[in-house]
Formats: C-alpha cells, sequence, structure tokens
C-alpha cells in the first residue's frame, strides 16, 4: 500500500523566505491600530459637566486644576460655566498652555450688543489630544461675518456676526478698539449696512 508523505509547516531556516515573510499589513489598517490604542478614555462620570440635553462631549483634557472639555455648544473650563463659542473672542494654543480671551456683554442697543474682553484664562493641558484643533474649527466656525471700521472721531470698531447654537439667524455683536469713545449713530449706521450685505436676497421679491 501505497502511502502519501505529509508535509509539515513550520518557520525555520530550511522554509524558504519567500513563504516566511509576512505579508505587510496595509497602513490604513497600522494606523487604526494605532489610533485605537492611543485612544483616550471616557471622561469619569464625577468630571463630566452639567451637560444639556442635545450637548456632547467631542474632546476633553485633563488640566493642572480640573478637566477641559469641548462639546458642541462650548467649552467648559475648570471651576467656571461654560462658555459659548460665540462668547470667545480668542483661543490661542501653545503646544502646551491654552489661553482663552472670553467676552461678556456691556451694552444692548436694538440690532446688536457692544462686547468686550474679559480677563485672559490660561491653563495648562497635560493631555490635549483633540481639544486644540476643536476649539479653532468651533471658534472659527462661529463666525459668519467680521470688519473693522476706522470712526470719525478716531479709533474704531469691529463688527461681528456669530452663529449662536440653538439660536436661528445670527447674532450681530460690536467690539470697541481700546480708548475709542463711543460713536452709537455712526456704529447703527454701520451694523445696519452689515446686516444688510450679510442677508441673502429675499427671492420672492426677485420673482423666483
Amino acid at each position: 500500500m501505497a502511502c502519501e508523505a505529509r508535509g509539515e509547516s513550520f518557520d525555520g531556516p530550511d522554509r524558504p523566505a519567500a513563504a516566511r515573510r509576512r505579508a505587510p499589513q496595509s497602513r490604513t489598517k497600522v494606523e487604526a491600530q494605532v489610533a485605537l490604542f492611543r485612544r483616550k478614555p471616557k471622561l469619569p462620570a464625577d468630571q463630566r459637566p452639567a451637560l444639556e440635553q442635545d450637548e456632547r462631549i467631542l474632546a476633553w483634557s485633563p488640566a493642572a486644576d480640573g478637566v477641559v472639555v469641548v462639546t458642541n455648544r462650548g467649552l467648559w473650563l475648570p471651576g467656571l460655566h461654560r462658555l459659548g463659542w460665540h462668547e470667545i473672542h480668542k483661543a490661542v494654543w501653545s503646544g502646551r498652555d491654552l489661553v482663552v480671551t472670553p467676552a461678556s456683554v456691556v451694552d444692548e442697543r436694538s440690532d446688536y450688543k457692544v462686547v468686550a474682553d474679559q480677563p485672559i484664562l490660561s491653563m495648562l493641558l497635560l493631555d490635549p489630544g483633540d481639544v486644540p484643533d476643536q476649539i479653532r474649527a468651533r471658534v472659527t466656525r462661529s463666525v459668519a461675518y467680521t470688519e473693522h471700521h476706522p470712526l470719525p472721531d478716531g479709533g474704531g470698531v469691529r463688527v461681528v456676526a456669530r452663529r449662536v447654537s440653538g439660536v436661528d439667524g445670527l447674532t450681530w455683536t460690536v467690539r470697541y478698539d481700546p480708548g475709542t469713545p463711543k460713536d452709537e449713530a455712526t456704529v447703527d449706521e454701520l451694523v445696519a449696512a452689515a446686516r444688510a450685505a450679510a442677508t441673502p436676497p429675499d427671492t420672492a421679491t426677485l420673482g423666483c
């Protein structure tokens, strides 16, 4: 009776090099595995801010004195209430420190609000991850219109339209340059012109 020889499969010096060589993983698969390995754990429940019903966490980082949390509605900073994206005048990332300049309303007119910068907030991020990129994208996305105008008596103002989460339409604000005296009549005209330029024409009046 003839016997059939059974071959053994093993990795060793006697196996052809081509057979020992494993096919390299695709770059996409490797990157996915690295991203999974580096994925930050979920924010601990005892450090979650008091989110609104439709508010969701996009990124977070431990900070020197708490946590910094980015949501679709705004930025939660340690020991403070949430700053809406429209309330952030400037955010700077140094690669180590996050520096935020918030703004608050100091006067209200019929068609706009006058805002002024508040004290700068600075914090060290211990594991920033996507936090800086998310802040940059969200603050930038909130700005629909911005233009600086000189005023007749010196100084100037910046007219800005911001998108506010949960609010229809645009919210218009004005920021006076430091040392600029109020000129409500001129600024009213500047805001009215900006609103007209930023508002799409009514298609009904065009017969469309």
